[in-house]
């Protein structure tokens, strides 16, 4: 029988994750391998779940088959007993003993903090209960320890298990070192966590559907993805969870039902790299976000965002990879929905200032939440031209616009009344680096922006106003008022507040990864099917207009 490594993934549906492998020599453990432990707490089957204890356990008992349960208990004061954990996945079933019965469980949530742990030396709680520095008593011979060892002949047995083994990232096959693996199992275990309290989801289109399953995919639960609202409150309400919801796609009426009965709410969205491919043309998302305060576009409220910006503690090893990120980003030429640096853009008039205009879909929830009363391109163009009379003014129309499936659209004319241009076609990014400032209403446009060192100037309020990096002509929150550099902007918008799914392996991965994907066209869309026929629609739709 193959040994289990000590650090492995997840049970994933529908992937195989070889994540470490056995190997006879032992590579020298990290001199803070114990301490990356403890604050990632991965290890073993870190993805069960947790233990509901009312208090720490005076001692945890390991049975396996063919142990003589009274001799366990024995080994326990009588008046320790009543505060006794039993716990078995191949022990008995459920003896009656005092003390509480529990089944597989994340062994974290009940070796924190107790009091002693008896069990058998092959048994890997052994070496994660050392992780928590709780005193063991070996039963038996085994990988993890013997009767006879010393608490420091387990501590090193426990990272001699996790240093003998071969890691491999998953998402390139290559060698992997054990605290990069710890953090990639400590990233899946706080997304795990932060999906358990999820029982169903509403408003969540067709196409979108396998890829939120595995955005808020928790081992062994299901996520009930349905229709109707009522349907999706009342599991809600039965399992004493929440309901993801997809803002734009759910009415008023769920939104105080849920209210009015207890239900929170958690608000999933687009990510700010989200694909190759607009998602009009039911292109699934490669990013999501995932907020339970509110949502990022509207100002009106907190949102998860807005609270990463105005709290966290950005250090230098974060600044650092959110500023190699954003290299990447730029020389990749990625933005929201494409890829590519080799597009034309018009040449520039020598002398004069070059001032981007992006149109936006003009019922967007964005625009419609952080507009503060500005939904018109026609409008924005024109308060853009008041600003900046000697500019020359590139308008870019909404691609989502332009492709006949949303509103929004400004007549060709009408434009060229204001701006100098109308740029349509080609990619965001090198648009991008051909100008000097944008303009913006709500648009990502302005983020993308600021990556680059342009002026934007802000008519509504987009998430990345109020930080100190932008022009701000829009009504900001108070909450808001923290200034930025803006790396650290970057590492809260594109770091710590959204999910990636690698689009190959179907895993939950770093933003770098994707971004290594969409630079290297690994994108593979599982509805390339129905691009063509959208596309049809779309001019169809937009020639009816």
């Amino acid at each position: 029988m193959i040994s289990l490594c000590l650090l492995r993934a997840p049970p994933f549906h529908g992937c195989t994750v070889t994540l470490s492998e056995p190997a006879t020599v032992a590579d020298p453990p990290p001199p803070d391998l114990m301490q990356l432990l403890r604050e990632a707490r991965v290890g073993g089957k870190f993805w069960l779940p947790p233990a509901q204890l009312a208090a720490p356990a005076s001692a945890i008992l390991r049975p396996r088959a063919g142990d003589a349960l009274d001799d366990m208990q024995a080994l326990i004061p009588t008046d320790e007993q009543a505060g006794m954990i039993w716990s078995a996945s191949d022990g008995p079933s459920r003896p009656t003993r005092c003390g509480q019965w529990i089944g597989d469980v994340d062994p974290w949530s009940v070796l924190e903090n107790a009091g002693q742990l008896i069990a058998h030396g092959n048994d890997e709680w052994v070496a994660i209960a050392r992780l928590c520095a709780v005193p063991v008593q070996v039963l038996s011979a085994g990988r993890y320890g013997t009767p006879a060892d010393t608490p420091a002949d387990l501590d090193s047995k426990a990272l001699q298990a996790i240093s003998a083994a071969r890691y491999t990232d998953p998402f390139t096959g290559q060698p992997a070192t054990i605290a990069q693996t710890i953090a990639l199992l400590a990233e899946w275990r706080r997304l795990i966590a932060s999906n358990r309290s999820i029982s169903a989801a509403c408003g969540m289109a067709w196409w979108k559907r396998d890829e939120i399953r595995r955005f808020l995919w928790v081992p062994g639960q299901t996520l009930h993805i349905v229709s109707r609202a009522t349907k999706a409150l009342k599991i809600a309400r039965r399992a004493g969870g929440a309901v993801a919801i997809w803002p734009s796609r759910v009415s008023p009426t769920l939104l105080a039902e849920a209210a009015s009965q207890g239900t929170p709410l958690v608000r999933v969205e687009d990510g700010f790299v989200r694909s190759v491919g607009l998602g009009s043309n039911l292109v699934p998302p490669s990013s999501v976000v995932v907020d339970r305060r509110g949502i990022h576009f509207d100002p009106s409220s907190p949102s998860d965002l807005e609270h990463i910006l105005a709290t966290n503690t950005f250090t230098p090893a974060l600044i650092d990879r959110a500023g190699a990120l954003r290299q990447t980003i730029l020389a990749s030429g990625i933005s929201k929905y494409s890829v590519g640096t080799g597009s034309t853009v018009p040449l520039r008039t020598p002398g004069r200032r070059i001032v981007l205009v992006p149109a936006q879909v003009e019922d967007d929830m964005s625009v419609i939440a952080g507009g503060g009363g500005l939904q018109s391109n026609l409008e924005l163009l024109r308060r853009a031209r008041a600003l900046e009379p000697d500019a020359e003014i590139w308008f870019r129309p909404h691609p989502d616009v332009d492709a006949g499936h949303r509103k929004g659209a400004v007549a060709d004319e009408d434009v060229l009344q204001i701006a100098d241009r109308i740029v349509r076609g080609g990619g965001m990014a090198t648009l991008l680096d051909a100008v000097d400032a944008v303009h913006v209403n709500t648009s990502l446009t302005g983020f993308e922006a600021l990556m680059r060192g342009l002026e934007v100037t802000c008519h509504g309020t987009p998430f990345y106003a109020g930080w100190g990096l932008t022009r701000d002509l829009g009504t900001v929150p108070d909450r808001r008022g923290r200034r930025l550099a803006l790396d650290e902007l970057v590492a809260g918008v594109l770091i710590l507040y959204p999910r990636y799914l690698d689009p190959v392996s179907g895993l939950p991965c770093p933003p770098e990864v994707l971004i290594q994907r969409m630079s290297a066209a690994h994108t593979p869309n599982r509805l390339g099917w129905v691009e063509p026929l959208r596309r049809l629609q779309g001019r169809f739709m937009a020639h009816w207009r």
